[in-house]
Parts: C-alpha cells; structure tokens; sequence
C-alpha cells in the first residue's frame, strides 16, 4: 500500500497550535470510557516493555493484529517514525532490512491491502493510544500493519471546542465528554485524530518507554538514528 503509514502533517500542525505548554503525564493512562478487558500482547524493545490491550469492541483489527504477532510478524521491525509530543510509529515490514538512512513507510503485510475503519466515540487517542496507520483514502480503511502508539500533548477546553467543531464537519452531533475532555486536559493525547484513525487498543503498562523511544535522536525523516527494533508476543 502506498505510503500506508502517511499521517498528515498538516495534523502535527495542528497539535502544535493548540497544546498547552504541559507535557502529556507518563503515569499510566486510565481509560476515558469503560472498554472490554481484551487480549494482551507484550512489545518488547532494547528501551524497555510496554504491554497492549486491544479492544474487543474492534474486532477487525484486534484478530488481524493478533494473527500478525503470532506469526511474528513484527519481530525485529522498526519504529521507523517517532515524533515527540505526537507519536511513535512502527509495522513497516520493509524497515525489517533497511539500511541506515533508508525512507520507510510505504510496506504492508501479505493479503488484504486495507482493514475497514472501526470508529467509536468511546475510543480516543489519549496518550497510550495503539491505532492503526492508514495513507489517505476516503473510507478511512487501516493499513494491514503499521501501528502508531499515542504520546500526545495536553489541551485546553478552547482548542477542544476548535477540535470537535472540525470533526463535526464530518460527524455532525460529534463531541468530547466530559471525562474525555478531563483526559486530553491531563493525561493528553492526540484528539485532532479521533474518528480519523482506529484505535484498536492501549498501552497499559510501560508508558515510560513510549516517552523514551519518542525522545530518541532521529533524521530529517523522523527515523531514529539508532535502530530501534521490537519482539512481540501474546499473553493470553
């Protein structure tokens, strides 16, 4: 799929015009609405382990994230894309092999080419948000494998009011909840994503390591100048 992982910069943007000056908490995140305990999946990389739950109120892309880590797909692929305040990104089969320098991005898994968008207003990129890249195509469909993990800013109640009125021009009767809201103002995240991205999961321990790997040094391509590799596995 072509340049599957492409989050729109223009967003970055955005998340910078509206951020407070607080850095997002690395305590760890509690969720901003009740969601099934789900599946656990242990990432593990020379920074440390960060443990996932994934959502089984999005059942496309938890089956196909677990089928790829049991077959071990992910194992010795890259965050090849780390923005601090923003995100960590990684899945990208041809970073398995790449050389030092090398622009990734664009790779994808055998199969299907793209998983179908499975929103909810319940499921929100607060920090420690696991979602899945897409590149822009207008049924918002997933790529088959490239992830990002939520680190994310806090905001205020104005730039979030600015936020829901952009998403409501695709999503009329969109708004944040007041525990949301309390989310973005102090744990932070990303809310100019939601409904843009699935988010398919969280990290419930090991947000200290999300912090560390998107404070790494890295090019002009957000690609860390020291390979930073990960190994999956389930556990349960």
């Amino acid at each position: 799929m072509k340049k599957a992982a492409f989050i729109l910069l223009v967003l970055i943007a955005a998340q910078n015009s509206f951020a407070q000056n607080a850095k997002p908490k690395s305590t760890t995140a509690k969720p901003a609405a009740t969601v099934s305990k789900g599946r656990l999946v242990q990432l593990t990389t020379d920074y440390g382990v960060m443990v996932l739950r994934l959502y089984d109120s999005t059942p496309l892309h938890r089956d196909n994230f677990i089928k790829l880590v049991k077959e071990g797909f992910y194992d010795s692929l890259m965050f090849h894309r780390i923005i601090q305040n923003f995100m960590i990104q990684g899945g990208d089969p041809d970073s398995k092999n790449a050389e030092a320098g090398q622009q990734l991005g664009a790779g994808s898994a055998p199969g299907a080419e793209r998983i179908p968008a499975e929103f909810a207003p319940n499921l929100i990129h607060k920090k420690g948000a696991l979602a899945a890249a897409r590149d822009n195509n207008p049924d918002k469909a997933s790529s088959n494998c490239q992830f990002y993990i939520v680190q994310g800013q806090t905001y205020n109640d104005t730039a979030l009011n600015m936020m829901e009125c952009n998403v409501r021009q695709e999503n009329p009767g969109f708004r944040f909840t007041e525990a949301q809201r309390k989310v973005y103002k102090t744990i932070g995240g990303t809310p100019f994503l939601d409904q843009n991205y699935t988010v398919f999961g969280e990290v419930i321990k090991g947000l200290e390591v999300l912090d560390k790997i998107a404070a790494a040094e890295k090019d002009g391509n957000d690609r860390p100048l020291k390979d930073i590799r990960m190994k999956m596995k389930m556990l349960n």
